[in-house]
């Protein structure tokens, strides 16, 4: 394992930065309306998501929610442990999406552990007119829901893990092995 290790680090490093963020946000953004940060992007805006993905199955009764959003996390994360540590040889663009998508796993179910539901604050939409009025007609919003640090390692890592599928065999770089 000795020649992952710094694969852990990553993930170590993804949840405690999702913690810290977290636990400041809530102390700091709880009972605060939106900070605007880069005016018509970008704000910090605290919320409570009690689903999924963008709020996907907030409203699913337990104990179907905690099963699926709790039981199931659990069983991803130890699996995305176990392959880290001991899987077969793989390049190392798929060591780092795992370890992104492991530590941000992790933040959010410790959230749906401790907490009841994912503490959210980064808050992204497009207020510019033309922009507007394209991603309305594409997406119907203009408005990305709110998400975390969490939320973000875990999309970077699965488009490593897209990005490692899509290279050529031969471009691949593996990683060191015990």
């Amino acid at each position: 394992m000795s020649g992952r290790r710094g694969y852990f680090v990553l993930a170590l490093s993804v949840l405690a930065l999702d913690q810290v963020t977290k636990i400041a946000v809530d102390a700091a953004l709880r009972a605060r309306g939106p900070v605007e940060v880069v005016p018509g992007v970008f704000n910090l805006w605290y919320s409570r998501n009690r689903g999924g993905l963008f709020g996907y199955f907030h409203n699913l009764a337990d104990p179907w929610r905690t099963l699926l959003l709790t039981l199931l996390p659990v069983a991803v994360v130890g699996a995305i442990g176990w392959y880290l540590a001991k899987g077969h040889e793989s390049s190392r663009l798929t060591l780092a999406g795992l370890a992104l998508i492991l530590g941000g796993a992790v933040g959010n179910l410790l959230d749906r552990v401790f907490r009841g539901e994912v503490i959210d604050f980064l808050d992204v939409y497009a207020s510019s007119p033309s922009i507007e009025e394209r991603l309305v007609a594409r997406f119907g919003t203009a408005h990305w829901p709110t998400f975390n640090v969490a939320d973000s390692a875990i999309v970077v890592g699965a488009c490593l893990l897209v990005l490692d599928v899509l290279r050529p065999a031969g471009r691949r770089e593996t990683a060191l092995t015990p």
